[in-house]
């Protein structure tokens, strides 16, 4: 079976990465067809717009979409992030982020463990109506009976497909009564639809999850929260097994899905040829399950922890070893 992958550079070290991610894809034996669609600071610069329309359509029509990194300038007035525009477009209501232990040792590194974290994406705090009254402003945040149930059925489903069997529901409804409480009571009734799969729901405030986040992961198995408390907890769980050159995102929904590293485009670095290509290839991973080639995604997995293992890593996972280097042991470790 054919699948159509569209690609997206981006900007920064985003064209080193995912030029990796692509050569590593060939390397598969997998019937795909690539194609390539700009978006980020380099095409506003180019096109005036960071996301152009044919960008949008591109991401829609295709089986998967792989995305590098952008720079979002905070000094250029309307300007609109890339992918969170792509999020909102395709409703890529689902923010996946698996955490695994792959043995990249560090200070905070905890080994074992093997979790989600379930972001919803397209709601909360991040939909942009803010309003500037001189000496105060105010952010609205919104949360829907529809975006609540959908991102907590996606999160008791995958539970049902990976086997787990807790599903922690986070949320902050003692203080934000409607929002949250909106959020909580739709939860709990979407976790009533799967007691006969044996999955235990428990739900925690979000400054406790915090907290538990450190004392304890290993007793999570899918956490299901709002947007903004997702995109912070899912970071701090990152930091657990690696930092964000191992944090890969999958953004799944109505009309796409599109799988990015977490990192950013670090223009520091771009073009010295030691990038960090293991949060790409992660989300690669996650492209291939997607896409049901779940062996081949085992295959690229694996290759990757071998490296790990073997500590060919890049100067930011405390390595000496440049993007050429860690590109060729996980081609020698794919076999």
């Amino acid at each position: 079976m054919t699948h159509n992958i569209l690609v997206i550079e981006g900007d920064g070290i985003g064209p080193e990465v995912v030029g990796v991610a692509v050569e590593v894809l060939q390397k598969l034996g997998l019937d795909l067809n690539f194609s390539q669609a700009k978006a980020g600071y380099a095409c506003y610069q180019e096109l005036g717009d960071p996301i152009p329309q044919a960008t949008i359509e591109a991401a829609r029509g295709a089986d998967a979409t792989l995305f590098g990194a952008v720079t979002t300038p905070p000094d250029i007035k309307n300007y609109r992030s890339a992918v969170v525009t792509l999020r909102r477009e395709l409703d890529l209501y689902a923010n996946l982020r698996p955490i695994h232990s792959l043995g990249l040792k560090g200070r905070h590194y905890r080994e074992g463990l093997d979790f989600y974290v379930v972001r919803e994406n397209t709601e909360g705090l991040y939909i942009g109506l803010e309003e500037d009254f001189g000496d105060y402003a105010i952010a609205k945040r919104l949360i829907s009976r529809k975006g609540s149930e959908r991102i907590v059925r996606y999160a008791f489903e995958l539970a049902r497909k990976t086997g787990k069997r807790k599903v922690t529901i986070v949320h902050k409804a003692n203080i934000l009564r409607l929002t949250d409480g909106l959020f909580r009571r739709t939860a709990l009734e979407v976790a009533e639809e799967y007691k006969d799969f044996g999955i235990e729901p428990q739900e925690l405030l979000v400054d406790t999850m915090a907290m538990r986040l450190i004392k304890d992961p290993e007793n999570f198995e899918v956490i299901v929260t709002t947007n903004l408390f997702g995109d912070i907890l899912s970071d701090e769980a990152a930091e657990l097994v690696g930092g964000l050159g191992v944090a890969a995102s999958g953004n799944i929904g109505v009309s796409g899905a599109i799988f990015e590293p977490v990192h950013g485009s670090a223009p520091d670095i771009a073009g010295k040829g030691i990038a960090n290509p293991f949060a790409t290839l992660l989300a690669t991973v996650m492209m291939l399950q997607h896409l049901g080639e779940d062996a081949a995604a085992e295959r690229l997995k694996q290759a990757v922890a071998k490296t790990i293992n073997q500590e060919v890593l890049t100067p930011d996972l405390g390595g000496t070893a440049n993007t050429a280097t860690a590109k060729a042991q996980i081609l020698d470790n794919l076999g």
